[in-house]
C-alpha cells in the first residue's frame, strides 16, 4: 500500500515537472526575444538619424501575415490531430503548415524586393540595414521551423513503427506559434515606426 502511494506520488511529481527539452526551448525563446527586443530598441533609438530613410509597408508584407496566422491554426489542428491518433489528418495539417510557411518565406522575400527597389538598400540609409537585419534574422528562425516541419514531415509518412509521444509535436508547435507572434509584432513596429 506503502509503495502505490509512493508511486503515484513520484508519477504525480513528474508530471508536475517541465520536459527537458521544453525547458531548454523556451529558454532558446528567451534568448530569441532578448535578441528582437534589443534590435528593435537600437531601430528607435537610429531613427533620428539625419540620413534615416522611411519606407511604405509593401502589399506581400500583409498577405504574408495572414499567410502565418493561417499556418499557426494548421500546426495546431496538427497537433489535436496527432493527439487524437487521426494521423492521416496530422500528415495532411503538417503538410499544410510547411506549404505555408515556404509561402510566408516567398512573400517576405517579395516585399523585400519591393522595398530594394525602391532604393532602401543594406548600403543606403541605417534604417534599410536595420530593417534588413531584423527581418532576415526573423526569415532565418522561419526557414529553421520549416526545416522542423520537414523533419517531422519524414517521420510522419516513415513506415517504421510509430510513436505517440507528443512531445516533439507540442516543441514544434510552440515554436511555430512562437515565430507567428514574433512576426506579428515586427509588422506592428515597422508600420508604427517605418
Amino acid at each position: 500500500m506503502i509503495q502505490t502511494i509512493e508511486g503515484k506520488q513520484t508519477v504525480n511529481e513528474q508530471r508536475k515537472k517541465i520536459h527537458p527539452h521544453k525547458f531548454t526551448l523556451w529558454v532558446a525563446l528567451g534568448s530569441i526575444i532578448m535578441m528582437f527586443a534589443g534590435l528593435t530598441s537600437a531601430y528607435v533609438v537610429k531613427r533620428d538619424q539625419p540620413n534615416w530613410t522611411t519606407f511604405e509597408i509593401p502589399k506581400a508584407f500583409w498577405y504574408s501575415t495572414v499567410v502565418i496566422l493561417v499556418s499557426s491554426l494548421t500546426i495546431q489542428m496538427a497537433l489535436k490531430a496527432f493527439r487524437d491518433r487521426e494521423m492521416l489528418r496530422y500528415r495532411n495539417l503538417l503538410t499544410t503548415t510547411a506549404i505555408l510557411g515556404i509561402l510566408f518565406v516567398v512573400l517576405q522575400w517579395t516585399g523585400f524586393r519591393q522595398i530594394w527597389h525602391t532604393g532602401i538598400t543594406l548600403r543606403g540609409s541605417g534604417g534599410g540595414q536595420f530593417l534588413y537585419i531584423i527581418a532576415g534574422l526573423h526569415g532565418l528562425h522561419v526557414l529553421g521551423g520549416i526545416v522542423a516541419l520537414v523533419v517531422m514531415f519524414g517521420k510522419a509518412f516513415a513506415s517504421r513503427v510509430r510513436s505517440y509521444n507528443a512531445v516533439p509535436v507540442e516543441l514544434m508547435s510552440t515554436y511555430w506559434h512562437f515565430v507567428d507572434l514574433l512576426w506579428i509584432y515586427l509588422f506592428i513596429f515597422f508600420m508604427a515606426i517605418k
